[in-house]
């Protein structure tokens, strides 16, 4: 069986490798860019709150990033003043971890030797549109970029549940996926980024426009192996979407309708499933269902379709006897996608601070994983299913919220679903290999190499270069 410690490893990042004045000389020779609007915090406060994302969601993590802090935080607002940046801390051998909005689950943005943390969201021009693809810099809010595509009949493929917070560096660099996955895959599907402008961390930093093959190596890298100024992305067609919310009896009949919608020829961009006890515990889903038996004590589905598609949507839906609680155009601020993907998570989380979660690609046939765990784990497993592509094929990813019972229990939950056929994309680590495939990317581990000599670049985080370098 595996043991708590197999299943979530932690790097052995050891000391502080830099002086004990390297960062006030970090600080010092960037001063002059301060006239500007390079902007450098040092104050305690900010630097403890910059230094955290939603990593709490785990209970593994908490205690191990707890003490992790940044001694400077730098904000810079142009791609010079991060090549002076870069210079700076490579210079003085500080170590260096980028940020976006901090919308992450993992400790993606977390300074584990300290150093300088590094904010991208000053860095927010859009340079280029059309109606097939766009490029804008790595601090470029995701809501702002759908507001720049509209006037060209265009919008976002993909898009975290964290949209209107979300930078696009940081959903590149630490996220996967999310709403659009249905149709488009994953970010690290090819084809969903076509190229990136990338600073290396040298003391004399390099600018360099990597287009396909070679900008996928620090594709959902967490900023290991190169900083990610720029991104060229495509686009998808604008389309009006509207937001379903739906009542079905059970997860069972919930999964089998939601088949029937993506086998229809119809355009939709996100299906979740929710089972009783997660609809119990996210209050905005109880606020838009009165109460709970407009359930009628079963599960939730949440659709987003487009607008064409909705009668076609509404016949599957009633031929199928599931109740059409909330149809509603989407907009920006008080989405259902702010209910979708890791938002589940938070906000049962807000109800009940004891449960953590999962995260699983399910095998082509989920029902006997969905019955094999909750046989075995009852009550302490919450089911929420969202509908993705992958490698082309339909499937269906878990977020599974679980109640903290140690990280025996854990490790024997993901233990019991990796024999089951499910892929484990772990949130309870901290290297960039473990909380994906598990194995090492020696194309990431070759970009580290050659943007990134030194190794300062979010040291810790990258599994196959401490084990090339096992003193770094």
């Amino acid at each position: 069986m595996r043991t708590a410690g197999d299943a979530f490893p932690f790097p052995p990042v050891g000391p502080r490798r830099h002086g004990a004045g390297a960062v006030a000389a970090v600080a010092q020779a960037l001063k002059p860019l301060q006239a500007h609007g390079l902007r450098l915090l040092v104050k305690a406060e900010e630097r403890r709150r910059l230094s955290r994302d939603a990593y709490d969601y785990s209970p593994v993590l908490r205690p191990q990033l707890a003490t992790a802090q940044a001694e400077l935080v730098v904000c810079p607002t142009t791609v010079e003043q991060v090549k002076a940046v870069a210079a700076a801390c490579a210079q003085h051998q500080v170590p260096l971890t980028m940020r976006g909005a901090g919308t992450g689950n993992y400790g993606q943005a977390v300074p584990l030797l300290g150093g300088v943390l590094l904010t991208m969201t000053g860095l927010q021009t859009i340079r280029s549109v059309t109606a097939d693809c766009f490029t804008a810099e790595a601090g470029c809010r995701l809501v702002a970029i759908d507001e720049a595509l509209a006037p060209h009949g265009a919008e976002q493929r993909l898009l975290p549940s964290t949209y209107r917070t979300a930078t696009i560096g940081g959903f590149v660099a630490g996220g996967s996926g999310g709403i659009g996955s249905i149709g488009w895959g994953f970010l690290r599907d090819p084809g969903n980024v076509l190229g990136m402008e990338i600073v290396t961390m040298e003391p004399r930093p390099r600018q360099y426009q990597l287009m396909g093959d070679a900008a996928a190596p620090l594709n959902h890298a967490y900023g290991t192996n190169g900083i990610i100024v720029a991104l060229t992305m495509p686009t998808a067609p604008l389309q009006s979407w509207e937001e379903l919310l739906v009542a079905v009896p059970s997860l069972e009949q919930g999964l089998y309708l939601a088949n029937q919608l993506r086998r229809a020829t119809l355009s939709i961009k996100e299906l979740s499933l929710y089972d009783e006890q997660i609809v119990a515990m996210v209050r905005p889903l109880q606020g838009l269902c009165t109460n709970l038996t407009d359930l009628g004590g079963g599960c939730g589905l949440i659709a987003i379709v487009a607008a064409e598609a909705m009668e076609t949507v509404k016949r599957i839906l009633t031929h199928q006897g599931a109740q059409v609680l909330l149809q509603r155009p989407q907009t920006v601020a008080g989405s259902l996608r702010e209910l979708t993907w890791n938002h589940t998570t938070l906000h049962a989380r807000a109800t009940d601070p004891t449960w953590t979660y999962l995260q699983l690609l399910l095998p082509p046939e989920p029902a006997p994983v969905l019955k094999a765990l909750s046989r075995q784990h009852g009550n302490n497993l919450a089911w929420h299913l969202e509908a993705v592509q992958s490698q082309g094929e339909a499937r269906w990813a878990a977020l599974p919220l679980l109640y903290w019972q140690g990280a025996g229990a854990l490790a024997e939950v993901m233990e019991t679903a990796q024999a089951l056929g499910c892929t484990i994309f772990n949130p309870h680590v901290i290297t960039v290999e473990d909380g994906g495939s598990g194995v090492v990317d020696a194309d990431q581990v070759q970009a580290k190499q050659t943007y990134d000599p030194a190794g300062l670049l979010n040291p810790g985080k990258l599994r196959g270069w401490l084990e090339r370098h096992p003193s770094a």
